[in-house]
């Protein structure tokens, strides 16, 4: 790491200050600089709080005067958005080397307030003064002492293990309460706000030196620069679980752009890219809490199919755990001879023993049934659920001695009262995930095993040495399938006819059923126009086609072999603004957009990660034989998307390749359509 980036991730001055500023404090305890200060109190005990306030004889009236008194490593600015610029020019000056802005009326609030988050952009650039916000309620930094926010009961949040990096103040601090409502202490939990200048990367490069924090909860709304995000994540997942929330899966746009100044990035290459960087995803807040919650206090050894035991005292949660873990995905293996005839021995013979394991009641033996569940060979993690029954075991005694060197488990206990709080307060203590319910329990579960399939994907892809980098201009279909095909991926039969002499000449040759198609480069959708006729076979049927190819302006044709019937996926490569190259394979033809059922990666990619695509798709039961339909071979697909991940990546004046559909017929994957869009040289973007 060379010393400028070292310095640029170094945020000790913004969370470990030595003092505090708090710009435009205020007597009157209605007014944000009162509350803040009012939160602040708890570090005057062992730093210096300076209130700054150039109309109140009472205090400094100055950020200058008072860096006379003592160190100002971090100014809170609490005046409107008009006077932000200068009193952040004004806090660099006097030394400050980090800064916070809390007032909305910025970009989100049009273009008066665009350009005062213009000038703070300009002070920031000529002063190298570090900003978090504006329109943000701030950050938390319990193990040293700093509440920055003006929110009542932020300064009740104690210490922990659990950073949240949120895009917004409100969300910061909705988790940061949902966590501590859930026992988790807190080690720093930061809203962004608009983000002129600290964003979420920065706090998450921070976060990979911190010693205090063991996982981390990322909530995104927009992202303004994707490859940096990846990397960041990337970096900090290897070694500290991040879990994401990315908001955006309905139509959010407008909603977002007023909130934050940003239109909502794409939720679905969003989670994409974060899950493909190592994050382990959540669906809500909840599961969020859940997720990064059991994270912070236990993770598990690498796996690529990890298997989950299940242990409940009562069969009606159990049911509705084993159920949730099925809808997850998560593998349930029956356990094996020898640990079943172990629990034979501890539980009666009418309960279920072969996984889940259903007790009929917590009793005494609950621990044994935790070992030895947790010694099986299949068993990587431990799922249980029970009601809190004081009369019948002791739950914290019981998962103490059940535990199994590197078996996680997650145990949800239910229950009212503050016995049942203690009682998961010491279970986290001792290293076992906790939950309410049995939702919980599969989501806390789930994310675990995310997080250790996603550390078993180490390998990063390598070039292929086939893949051209001179590729430009227009390409048609059969120019774009001649490509492809030189870089092994199959097609059909075909020629290129300029006249009907041609057309007729091909359909002898080739022989029925042939597809007719026109063939213009700049014609990208050719069945909107009336430009695809399948399945002619005589001349009669061949020039038909060809009078309504004429009809829809065509010059040329394309007539090609049909192929076999199968099923019809898309693939493609194309460069997204935010993110860079991508890749996206799904169920195809022309029904591809309105289903929507795609799985999407970053490119390059290596052949792992491409082959785990086809598995995420809603339908991918359909190429797995399907009513003895074909079944894929997934290291064919895999090479073909990442064979169009290279091609895309090796070339800048590609904006989009598309294969739609590649249909899976019972001899392999075969090309029925494809299309390459290319840029002029002087539009052509960077690699990102």
């Amino acid at each position: 790491m060379s010393d400028t980036t070292a310095t640029t991730r170094d945020l000790t001055a913004l969370f470990a200050p030595r003092g505090i500023a708090v710009i435009g404090a205020s007597r009157n305890p209605r007014k944000l600089g009162a509350m803040l200060a009012r939160s602040l109190a708890g570090f005057a005990d062992g730093g210096h709080l300076a209130l700054v306030n150039g109309r109140d004889e009472t205090m400094y009236t100055s950020v200058s005067q008072a860096a006379a008194d003592g160190p100002i490593d971090v100014a809170m600015i609490c005046v409107p958005a008009p006077a932000c610029p200068d009193a952040l020019a004004e806090a660099a000056a006097a030394g400050a080397r980090a800064a916070v802005i809390y007032a909305g009326g910025f970009a989100e609030a049009g273009e008066a307030g665009t350009t005062y988050q213009r000038r703070l952009a300009d002070v920031v650039a000529d002063t190298g003064i570090r900003l978090l916000g504006p329109n943000t309620s701030g950050f938390l930094a319990p193990h040293a002492g700093i509440t920055a926010s003006f929110v009542p009961g932020a300064a009740q949040v104690r210490p922990g293990k659990v950073a949240v990096v949120a895009a917004s103040g409100g969300m910061n601090h909705a988790l940061v309460f949902l966590l501590a409502e859930a026992g988790h202490g807190i080690s720093l939990a930061v809203g962004m706000g608009n983000a002129v200048d600290l964003s979420a990367p920065d706090i998450l490069d921070h976060l990979t030196g911190d010693r205090v924090t063991e996982a981390i909860a990322l909530h995104i709304e927009s992202v303004a620069d994707g490859p940096r995000l990846v990397d960041s994540v990337r970096r900090l997942s290897a070694h500290r679980p991040v879990v994401a929330l990315v908001v955006g899966r309905h139509d959010v746009g407008a909603f977002a752009a007023s909130h934050t100044g940003a239109l909502a990035t794409s939720w679905r290459i969003t989670r994409a890219a974060l899950a493909q960087a190592g994050a382990v995803l959540v669906d809500d807040e909840r599961e969020l809490v859940d997720a990064v919650g059991a994270l912070a206090v236990t993770r598990m050894r690498p796996r690529t199919t990890p298997g989950v035991g299940v242990v409940t005292a009562q069969a009606g949660p159990g049911l509705l755990l084993l159920d949730n873990l099925r809808g997850r995905r998560a593998r349930v293996p029956e356990l094996s001879p020898a640990t079943q005839d172990t629990l034979a021995e501890l539980l009666p013979p009418l309960t279920y023993q072969r996984n889940p394991v259903d007790t009929g009641r917590p009793g005494p033996e609950l621990g044994h049934i935790f070992a030895a569940v947790g010694a099986d060979p299949g068993i990587d993690v431990i799922a249980a659920y029970t009601l809190h029954e004081p009369d019948a075991v002791d739950i914290v005694a019981a998962a103490k001695e059940g535990q199994t060197p590197q078996i996680p488990m997650v145990l949800g206990l239910g229950g009212m009262g503050e016995e049942v709080v203690q009682k998961r307060r010491a279970l986290l203590e001792a290293g076992i995930a906790v939950a309410t319910e049995p939702r919980g329990v599969a989501a806390a579960t789930a994310a675990l095993l995310a997080d250790a399939h996603a550390r078993t994907h180490v390998a990063r892809p390598s070039p292929d040495d086939r893949i051209p980098a001179d590729v430009s201009g227009l390409h048609d279909e059969h120019q774009a399938k001649e490509l492809l095909g030189r870089l092994g991926v199959a097609t059909m039969p075909r020629r290129v006819c300029r006249d009907r002499a041609d057309a007729r000449a091909a359909l002898a040759g080739l022989g029925g059923p042939v597809a007719v198609k026109l063939l213009d480069a700049e014609v990208l959708h050719k069945t909107e126009l009336g430009g695809v006729h399948l399945n002619i076979t005589g001349q009669d049927d061949l020039d038909t086609a060809l009078d309504r190819l004429d009809a829809a302006g065509a010059h040329r044709y394309l007539v090609e072999k049909m192929a076999a019937a199968g099923v019809d996926l898309i693939v493609g490569a194309r460069r997204d603004p935010v993110f860079g190259p991508i890749v996206l394979v799904g169920l195809g033809g022309t029904t591809a957009e309105a289903l929507a059922d795609v799985a999407i990666r970053l490119a390059p990619l290596s052949p792992a990660e491409a082959a785990s695509m086809p598995s995420e798709l809603a339908g991918h039961a359909l190429l797995s034989g399907w009513r003895a339909g074909p079944v894929l071979d997934v290291d064919e697909l895999s090479r073909i998307v990442t064979v169009l991940g290279d091609l895309l990546t090796a070339n800048p004046l590609i904006d989009e390749i598309e294969i739609n559909p590649l249909r899976l017929t019972a001899d392999g994957l075969v090309a029925l359509d494809a299309v390459i869009i290319t840029r002029e040289a002087d539009d052509a973007q960077p690699h990102l």
